[in-house]
C-alpha cells in the first residue's frame, strides 16, 4: 500500500515554500498610529505611526516632538506606558514634564525623580490626579472624530503611503479646529 505518491509530495514541498519564501509580500493588517495633542487648543502637535508596534509609533511622534519648539507642561499616557522607563526616556527627549499615568498595580519600586512624584501624586490624592489623567480623553475624542470624518481604514499598500495619509487625517483635524 502507497500511503505517499509523487503528486501529493510535490505539492506539499510547493505549499512549504510559498510558506517560506521571503519575496512573497505579507498584508499589512494593522497600522498603529500615536499622536501628542494640545489639551488646549485639540489640535495635534506630534504624531508617529509603525507597522510593528504602538511602541514604535510612540517613539516616532517624540522624535518628531524633538523637532519642533513646542513647550510640554505635562503628558498623560494609557497604562500601556506605564514604566519609569517612558518617563526617564520622555525627560532625557523633552525637557521638564509633568506626567499622569496611573501606574500599575505590581510596582516593585517607585524610584526617584518625576516617576517616584508622579506616583506620590497619585497615591496622596488619587481623585484630583485622576481629575487630571482623564482630561486624556480629550485625544480620544480627537481619535474619534478622526475616525468618523475620515473613515477608520487607511487604503494605502506602502508605509511612506501609510504615512503620508495619517499626516494628512492629522492636518484635517488641526485645519478642522482652527476654522472651528
Amino acid at each position: 500500500m502507497i500511503k505517499e505518491h509523487y503528486a501529493s509530495y510535490a505539492q506539499k514541498l510547493k505549499d512549504k515554500a510559498k510558506e517560506n519564501n521571503p519575496k512573497e509580500k505579507k498584508k499589512i493588517k494593522c497600522v498603529y498610529s500615536f499622536a501628542i495633542i494640545d489639551i488646549k487648543s485639540r489640535m495635534y502637535i506630534a504624531y508617529g505611526t509603525s507597522l510593528k508596534s504602538e511602541q514604535e509609533a510612540f517613539f516616532e511622534a517624540v522624535k518628531m516632538l524633538k523637532t519642533i519648539d513646542v513647550q510640554i507642561k505635562t503628558m498623560r499616557l494609557d497604562r500601556y506606558f506605564s514604566a519609569e522607563f517612558y518617563v526617564k526616556m520622555l525627560l532625557g527627549q523633552v525637557g521638564n514634564i509633568k506626567f499622569f499615568i496611573v501606574p500599575k498595580s505590581n510596582i516593585v519600586n517607585i524610584g526617584l525623580g518625576e516617576w517616584g512624584k508622579m506616583v506620590t501624586r497619585f497615591v496622596e490624592d488619587t481623585k484630583l490626579f485622576l481629575k487630571d489623567y482623564f482630561q486624556r480623553n480629550q485625544s480620544e475624542s480627537g481619535f474619534s472624530e478622526d475616525k468618523k470624518r475620515t473613515g477608520w481604514k487607511i487604503f494605502q499598500k506602502r508605509p511612506e503611503r501609510i504615512d503620508t495619509a495619517n499626516a494628512v487625517i492629522y492636518a484635517w483635524h488641526n485645519l478642522f479646529w482652527l476654522g472651528g
